[in-house]
């Protein structure tokens, strides 16, 4: 393939970790937990800062590693893969300290608070991350930036479908990181089948949902939790009531962004009858406007990353009944599809039943706005990302009436642009979120912990046998609690309510009630005494 270029020699050949190996690398990973070397923060901090520091030492070689696989630009390549992760490293370092403390702001009845009760953060273990290929270095370093602040110890298996890259992390993991605790297993299907055979403590994975069944079946045999990080037939939804020129040059974005290998662009755009002709005018506008001279010429835009999943991409464009009315434009040896957009006129196309995974996608005109909501259920219900373009009553009627992943209004996946924000599906679209400090928490258990203290047996007496009926009455009369709502569901408005309305000034918390008596009495202050003479108090008051 012409865009699958010799490495230089800065990037190691493909190499295949040895099936003999893998169970001593696993053995090897829970022997190191049991020291308890990666509990201690400041252990996980310096792990993370050298891993930094290597992500900004080896950028060439990644940028040329993205080229070689997916044809991604050096622009795209930092914006979206490079830059990400150091930064996500970064956020990771700044905020660990705060992240692994105790939370102690329990809510807990009053006759329990003397237990100190508290969650401890503790690491799930040993864990293993399977990443994928379309986001090669985010998607597989930013959940092992997530286990090492967690203090997990990890094994990363990259993709074989971006092999390039794949080395160039395990160069930089070798390099940077505790050998002990942290490595990477490369390979293909046996050494994946290999390392699921082995006993984990979690398993966070990043694909198919055919593989993921896999995955999920084989941890439920040692009941092993997993994180998996899905796709789906994405939505989006184009009113009548859209700016039809925005909503066309950011799901154009969408979907030519890494060659529309992104498994939050949307699938199918559901579009309102009486403006799909101005949506397919303004598309081919913004195409013009992406590419002046064409997207294969374009140094921006990317190849899809191999035959089969060109093949594949190459039937639904065959199969379709739609009417191709954007780019169809395709070139096997450059493995090069040009956006493309099919127009069709039932949700059964392929276009719509198949995830794309690529740079085509389908528009379906509707008439009816609870029409194409029903449709969506029908095509898949729980996506991994939804998008809709209209008023705002038909964007919060299209929120409240699809459940997905993550959603954003009026743009394509934006809400999955911000790396702090949780990232994760429902449903078919997956389980567990990660990003930021979520991408600790997804490798934590919350661990409740009480002290209670000897004295304390008095208070306790309830527990102990034999029971007596006074220290019944007793526990009851510490720890009872009234309803404020009657047989029927209904709220009770009675003299407690009517009393906080007017003492809390309406506010639901005490701390509202409490600014709004400041707001009041700084205001009454000010009346009484006027602008001036109530500045000259407070200076008296300061000493100035």
């Amino acid at each position: 393939m012409a865009h699958k270029a010799v490495a230089s020699g800065s990037i190691a050949p493909y190499e295949i970790t040895s099936l003999d190996a893998i169970p001593s690398i696993a053995a090897k990973l829970r022997d190191t937990f049991w020291t308890n070397k990666t509990k201690d923060v400041q252990y996980r901090l310096v792990q993370l800062r050298k891993l930094y520091w290597a992500l900004n030492d080896y950028a060439p070689q990644l940028r040329e590693a993205l080229m070689l696989d997916l044809k991604k630009s050096p622009h795209d390549a930092h914006v979206s893969e490079i830059d990400w992760t150091i930064g996500d490293c970064l956020f990771a370092i700044k905020n660990l300290e705060e992240w692994v403390k105790d939370d102690k702001d329990i809510d807990i009845a009053l006759s329990y608070s003397m237990l100190k009760p508290r969650i401890r953060k503790e690491p799930f273990g040993a864990v293993l991350i399977i990443g994928t290929y379309n986001f090669p270095v985010q998607l597989n370093m930013c959940p092992l930036i997530g286990a090492i602040a967690a203090g997990c110890t990890a094994a990363l298996k990259p993709s074989e479908s971006a092999p390039a890259t794949a080395m160039v992390l395990t160069e930089i993991i070798a390099k940077s990181l505790d050998p002990s605790a942290y490595t990477t297993v490369n390979g293909k299907v046996p050494e994946t089948t290999a390392l699921l055979e082995e006993k984990w403590e979690k398993i966070f994975y990043t694909g198919g949902v055919n593989v993921a069944k896999i995955i999920s079946k084989k941890a439920a045999e040692t009941l092993t939790p997993v994180c998996l990080e899905l796709g789906g037939k994405n939505p989006a939804f184009v009113t009548k009531n859209a700016d039809v020129r925005l909503a066309a040059r950011r799901l154009m974005w969408s979907k030519t962004v890494n060659a529309g290998q992104v498994c939050i662009s949307q699938n199918y755009v559901l579009c309102h009858r009486d403006v799909v002709d101005s949506l397919i005018n303004m598309m081919n506008v913004t195409y013009d406007d992406f590419f002046p001279k064409g997207a294969k010429v374009s140094p921006d835009y990317a190849r899809v990353v191999n035959v089969q999943q060109f093949d594949r991409l190459k039937a639904m464009l065959d199969n379709t009944q739609g009417k191709i009315v954007l780019g169809g434009e395709m070139d096997r040896n450059e493995l090069y599809i040009g956006p493309t957009v099919v127009l069709v006129d039932s949700a059964e196309d392929r276009m719509i039943q198949e995830e794309s995974f690529g740079p085509i996608w389908a528009i379906l005109p509707y008439d009816d706005l609870d029409d194409a909501i029903n449709t969506v259920r029908k095509v898949d219900y729980t996506p991994l990302s939804l998008m809709t373009f209209g008023s705002k009553s038909e964007n919060e009627k299209v929120l409240n009436s699809i459940t997905s992943g993550g959603a954003t209004i009026n743009d394509g996946f934006m809400h999955a642009a911000v790396s702090t924000l949780p990232f994760g599906g429902v449903g078919q679209s997956g389980t567990g979120s990660y990003r930021g400090k979520h991408s600790f928490d997804c490798f934590t258990h919350r661990r409740t912990v009480v002290e209670t203290p000897s004295w304390m047996d008095g208070l306790l007496r309830v527990r102990y046998m034999p029971f007596r009926p006074a220290d019944l009455k007793q526990f009851q009369w510490m720890n009872a609690s009234k309803p404020d709502f009657d047989r029927s569901g209904k709220k009770i408005r009675g003299l407690g309510y009517w009393m906080w309305m007017v003492f809390g000034l309406g506010s639901p918390s005490a701390k509202g009630a409490l600014f709004k008596w400041l707001f009041v009495l700084a205001g009454s202050y000010l009346a009484m005494n006027g602008p001036q003479q109530s500045v000259a108090n407070l200076r008296e008051m300061l000493g100035f």
